[in-house]
């Protein structure tokens, strides 16, 4: 395996690629219940998306919500607060019947609801119904990385290598599993950096002030169809805020606030390998493939990475 991901003429790499990008497309496929969704609206604005199932069961507060038009419109409350404690009630009430499994996962984390990324919240729902409701989320992920001096290669011959987080085995989501350095989804009242550099502290006790130099590179927006719940599929559409972080080789992550058991720093064949072999969470085998993209070091046409070496003190984020 090592081989073929080094010189990209193997199909476990190119077929693991295949995987993540299904399945982050997956509510473009036929047969996705993402075609059978209502859009939730609220003050005429969309949302989220319901599959029918859980239509079916926020159609039994009418107060609160309506089905009308082919859509889902939430008409309980006429302002952000109210409608934010409308919703709240509702989801308590079909948590304590236990009518909807998702939110046994409650995290008494709230999201902000908005048509678009920069609008204005609308209201806030608990975190664990986002995905019940397709709303929109948004989250911070940490690439960081170390450029060090090659083992066994040629004199000032360097290597770059990424630190990368192990999901606590006690996480409801994917235990176990690799993360990036830090990730987390951004909650209610906090901006995209202040979310990573919070993030950044808590997980892996990263001082703020080298978080807050973090490089914003970009967005990795996506629906899928969530398939791991045995209850009723819902559509999971996020947008993640990617930042990358060239930290000092001295430098040693910690483990915060529980979430994380373990820490690697691993050279890149080996990220390459845990990203085929389906060793990380989803979506953070996602942003490592994007940093191998933008840093040439794996090329989608030719099924070749560049080489790795740079001369010293060169630094990926000025290539």
């Amino acid at each position: 395996m090592a081989s073929s991901l080094r010189t990209g003429s193997g199909s476990g790499w190119t077929a693991a690629v295949r995987r993540i990008l299904q399945h982050f497309s997956s509510s473009q496929r036929p047969g996705s219940s993402a075609f059978r969704c209502l859009p939730l609206m609220v003050e005429g604005q969309q949302v989220g998306l319901v599959v029918p199932a859980v239509a079916r069961e926020l159609r039994a507060f009418p107060e609160v919500f309506v089905e009308a038009a082919g859509c889902l419109e939430l008409r309980g409350g006429r302002c952000p607060e109210e409608r934010t404690e409308a919703v709240a009630q509702v989801l308590a009430r079909l948590r304590a019947e236990g009518r909807l499994a998702r939110l046994a996962q409650w995290r008494d984390e709230a999201y902000e609801v908005r048509p678009s990324f920069g609008a204005p919240a609308l209201l806030r729902v608990e975190r664990a119904a986002a995905p019940l409701l397709g709303i929109l989320q948004f989250g911070a992920h940490l690439n960081a990385f170390v450029q060090r001096p090659a083992e066994g290669g040629e004199p000032a011959s360097w290597e770059t290598r990424m630190w990368l987080a192990r999901r606590s085995p006690h996480k409801a989501t994917y235990p176990g599993l690799l993360d990036n350095l830090a990730a987390g989804g951004i909650s209610a009242g906090l901006g995209v950096e202040e979310a990573l550099v919070k993030e950044s502290w808590e997980e892996a006790r990263l001082p703020p002030n080298l978080a807050a130099q973090a490089r914003p590179v970009g967005c990795l927006s996506y629906a899928y169809e969530e398939r791991e719940q045995a209850e009723p599929r819902a559509v999971v559409r996020e947008c993640l805020f990617v930042f990358d972080l060239q930290v000092p080789q001295d430098f040693s992550p910690q483990v915060g606030d529980g979430e994380v058991q373990e820490f690697h720093l691993w050279p890149l064949d080996k990220v390459r390998e845990a990203v085929s072999s389906g060793s990380f969470k989803p979506n953070c085998a996602l942003v490592v493939l994007d940093f191998l993209l933008r840093h040439g070091l794996l090329h989608p046409d030719q099924g070749r990475e560049s080489r790795q070496n740079c001369s010293p003190g060169a630094s990926l984020m000025e290539a």
